[in-house]
């Protein structure tokens, strides 16, 4: 995962430090000044992002010393302290407000993930995520998600050929879609599974004859949910029924207990509510 974020630090710490740097601290502080920082939960909620929290300290300044106290995954309560970080006054304040929004973000996704997944228990449903994630941050919020306790829906447009509405007009109907995405299968030796989207119980018993691996219920209604999953117990073979579209913790129960299989949420990374933290700095008394 490294490799993923390490040009996201170096994009953040850029456009925060600019050409002139920390001017602020650069003016008030004598840069041989020591001193500490503790990061201090502020809310209950799933940590995460520990990582590349650490790692924007080290990338401002190696010769920090961070001690940490949790692991991303722990459930962490108001009031916890969660790492302390010492050394350069300086070095410490340049990474902190970069260092807080990765962490953020992250332990909010991930908070998010595990309410979703805790709301389903004892449904055989699983909580996936989707592609709609913050532009260059798709590896970590996806990590957050399954730090969650939840799972990833495919990476991108690569990993899984999904069928969606646009897709079938532009093709000219669901089986000519679904025909077109085998041929190139064959064609390329592609081995990804492949997932139609439907909009209504008519398409879902269209869909159902055909060689998809899932198909995606799109914002249907209770009643439409419960018919296609009705339908689907008539064949031999039954698909993996996926519902997608407005899902929230308020309606996430009842879906997952019609027996579908997925449930893909949003909301998870488009909507995520950050997760609240402090950096409590201490100066080093000479």
């Amino acid at each position: 995962m490294k490799l993923h974020y390490v040009p996201l630090i170096t994009k953040a710490i850029e456009e925060d430090l600019g050409k002139h740097g920390d001017i602020t601290s650069d003016s008030v502080l004598d840069r041989k000044q020591k001193g500490s920082a503790v990061l201090i939960s502020k809310s209950r909620g799933v940590l995460c992002g520990l990582e590349v929290f650490e790692d924007t300290f080290f990338y401002i300044d190696k010769d920090l010393r961070i001690e940490t106290f949790f692991k991303d995954g722990d459930m962490v309560q108001s009031g916890d302290k969660i790492t302390i970080i010492s050394g350069s006054l300086n070095s410490i304040l340049k990474a902190e407000r970069t260092a807080l929004n990765f962490i953020q973000r992250l332990s909010g996704i991930a908070s998010m993930s595990y309410e979703f997944v805790r709301e389903i228990e004892g449904t055989k449903a699983k909580i996936l995520d989707t592609r709609k994630t913050l532009p260059g941050f798709r590896v970590l919020d996806k990590y957050a998600v399954m730090t969650g306790g939840a799972e990833n829906h495919r990476t991108g447009l690569y990993d899984m050929f999904l069928i969606k509405d646009n897709h079938i007009s532009a093709s000219g109907g669901i089986g000519k879609a679904v025909s077109a995405v085998l041929e190139y299968k064959q064609k390329r030796g592609i081995n990804s599974p492949v997932e139609i989207e439907v909009k209504s119980v008519e398409e879902f018993k269209e869909a159902m004859e055909l060689s998809v691996d899932r198909i995606m219920l799109d914002n249907m209604d209770m009643i439409e949910i419960e018919k296609c999953v009705e339908l689907n117990k008539s064949l031999k073979e039954p698909k993996k029924i996926e519902v997608s579209g407005n899902v929230s913790l308020l309606t996430v129960r009842n879906i997952a207990e019609t027996g579908v299989d997925f449930i893909s949420v949003g909301s998870l990374t488009h909507s995520v509510k950050a997760m609240d933290f402090s950096l409590l700095v201490r100066m080093e008394k000479n």
